[in-house]
């Protein structure tokens, strides 16, 4: 990463007194796992921090230690605003005005489209967490073992337990390396992949029984009623594009979660190296990475499906078959 880059973020970490953290909407683990070891980070070190997503924590991610200071609309001025895990500004919400200047954002997603004043992003970094804990030591931050153990949720969600085909093992090492400071992982592993619910339980359950395979793709949705039913909270889906991926027979899986606003969330998961999902997700103005891609769709749930499974096909798989 560019010296001369990180050099000037820590400058205005180090002039800034009032500094706002935040992340992108529908946050995952590495986006509250972020937000909280460098909002932590920065109270430790004096400053006046709010922590902002626009959207809460989710539920199932509240064991991530400092999570319950995260609040949803910021509150007075700021003279630096931090972007993590967020590859373009539209994606932040409502945690920012639309005039705001952002000052620094440190991501990982490949299509980042550099909106800060300082954009520390690398592509090859498995997590927005695993950036940040690498700039903790040239920002002068003290790792903690509640701040550790939000660096390693980030790094845990987003490689689904150190087993997406981007591993590397530089974030091994640090994975070892947060351990060391005091994170528990098999406890964060448990908590971030393993627990579910009785109602998360019954949501998956819903989607299961509709499993479709057509040709490569493996599909399933999840109605409002599938949610109602289940008692459900969340508008995610619960990890089961993850379950869905296991199938062996299947090349790519994909979810349909259907919202109350007439959209529909779209995730694709793939563990094929040869093929990039997130293809499929940019057609419909979504993003993400080769392996992990999602995009909200304008649509009735029959509509969206129809027309995100034609795409797929055609773009994932049409150049290898002709």
């Amino acid at each position: 990463m560019n010296k001369d880059l990180i050099e000037q973020a820590r400058l205005k970490i180090e002039q800034a007194e009032r500094i706002m953290v935040c992340a992108h909407t529908r946050p995952d683990g590495d986006a509250v796992g972020s937000v909280c070891a460098l909002g932590q980070a920065l109270m430790n070190a004096g400053k006046q921090v709010q922590m902002v997503l626009s959207d809460g924590v989710p539920a199932a991610l509240r064991f991530i230690p400092g999570s319950g200071r995260v609040v949803q609309e910021p509150e007075g001025e700021f003279d630096l605003i931090v972007v993590l895990d967020c590859g373009d500004i539209d994606r932040i919400g409502g945690a920012i005005e639309d005039s705001a200047q952002i000052d620094v954002n440190i991501d990982h997603h490949p299509d980042n489209t550099h909106f800060a004043e300082v954009n520390l992003v690398e592509p090859a970094a498995v997590s927005a967490s695993q950036i940040l804990a690498e700039l903790f030591p040239a920002f002068g931050l003290e790792m903690t073992p509640q701040i550790a153990a939000g660096l390693l949720t980030g790094l845990i969600t987003d490689t689904i337990g150190f087993r997406t085909e981007n591993m590397n093992p530089e974030a091994l090492r640090l994975a070892a390396d947060l351990v060391e400071a005091g994170a528990d992982l098999p406890e964060l592993y448990h908590q971030a992949l393993a627990a579910k619910s009785l109602p998360a339980a019954r949501y998956n359950g819903a989607g299961l029984t509709q499993v479709v395979q057509d040709g490569k793709i493996v599909w399933t949705q999840l109605t409002l009623e599938d949610r109602k039913f289940a008692g459900y909270n969340g508008q995610d889906d619960a990890d089961l594009v993850n379950v869905i991926a296991a199938i062996d027979s299947a090349v790519v899986a994909i979810i349909f979660v259907e919202q109350l606003n007439h959209q529909v969330k779209v995730s694709w998961r793939t563990r094929a190296k040869e093929i990039d999902v997130s293809q499929a997700a940019h057609h419909f103005g979504g993003g993400g990475h080769r392996p992990a891609a999602g995009a909200m769709i304008e649509g009735s749930l029959p509509q969206v499906q129809a027309d995100v499974l034609d795409i797929s096909k055609r773009l994932l798989f049409q150049e290898r078959e002709e």
